[in-house]
């Protein structure tokens, strides 16, 4: 694999990835017993460290590649074991 596909997919892990780590640790405005902002919504989160959350997608952005790199190296699961549409021989 070159490394520039090795790069254009982990950036896919990455951005899938946000969609994984967003919803975990958010605390609302009304669970931490702040005042909400006028027009805010319900569950808008209190605080939003931007940081933080980049490095938690980062981090599982890159344990699901490395698990994806080990599989394309070791050919574990290949895209020929997920064709359910070919017959087998064997059921007729």
């Amino acid at each position: 694999m070159r490394w520039t596909s090795a790069l254009a997919i982990y950036v896919l892990f990455w951005a899938f990835s946000v969609f994984l780590v967003l919803p975990f640790g958010v605390r609302t405005t009304d669970e931490v017993g702040g005042q909400r902002i006028p027009g805010q919504a319900d569950s808008a989160p209190h605080h939003f460290a931007a940081g933080r959350i980049a490095l938690r997608v980062t981090v599982v952005a890159t344990i699901l590649f490395g698990v994806y790199y080990v599989n394309y190296v070791n050919g574990w699961v290949t895209p020929e074991m997920l064709d359910w549409t070919r017959g087998d021989a064997a059921t007729g």
